[in-house]
């Protein structure tokens, strides 16, 4: 996943621009919910101190897990723009619709999303967040009903949600995004390229 992640930003990202996608080396293996979150926390912190305090190459970070674990936390004590896939992906489905409908994957996620929505100001602009059922692993896996469950909540969200755009509510769906927008005929918004050009332009 780590792999598809840097790969949907460096596709999203101009040509002179250096993408380093890692993980950190302990912590869940996918962050499902508020307990996920915070035990992933500890190996996040050490990642960013390891690549972002000590080296001092790097012009940008983005946290690229949609509950934007940590987002809080390294915005304060960051010496650059710190960018969460959840927050950038709300602010890109707000320039495109007056209201936007999210779909994650489960239940458990709903609720972190829904606060975090309501921090950054945009919880009136969301129709509704959607959990698809998915876990978050499954969309790792080529022969899971995935997609088809992430499609029946796009279309339950266009028919039920009275929205214009549609943000995808996790990482693992960023290969998703461009190919359900023409499928459903609305902007799906995937938060890793949303998250990676908002990066750009403000260090450019």
């Amino acid at each position: 996943m780590t792999q598809k992640i840097g790969a949907a930003a460096r596709h999203a990202a101009g040509p002179a621009v250096k993408i380093t996608a890692v993980n950190p080396a302990t912590g869940p293996s996918a962050i499902q919910g508020a307990e996920d979150g915070r035990n992933a926390l500890p190996g996040l912190f050490k990642t960013f101190e390891d690549h972002v305090l000590e080296h001092r190459g790097v012009d940008a970070v983005i946290i690229a897990c949609f509950d934007d674990t940590g987002l809080w936390e390294l915005k304060r004590k960051s010496p650059v723009p710190v960018l969460g896939i959840g927050e950038a992906a709300y602010h890109a489905a707000s320039l495109y619709a007056e209201r936007f409908s999210v779909v994650t994957t489960l239940p458990v996620s709903v609720p972190v999303l829904e606060k975090n929505l309501d921090l950054i100001g945009l919880a009136r602009r969301c129709a509704k967040v959607r959990a698809s059922n998915v876990p978050v692993l499954e969309l790792e896996d080529p022969e899971s009903p995935a997609r088809h469950r992430i499609e029946a909540e796009i279309n339950l969200a266009i028919k039920e949600d009275d929205v214009g755009a549609i943000a995808l509510g996790c990482a693992g769906m960023a290969d998703l995004a461009a190919d359900l927008s023409r499928q459903f005929e609305i902007p799906v918004i995937d938060g890793v390229a949303a998250a990676t050009r908002f990066a750009e332009q403000l260090v450019s």
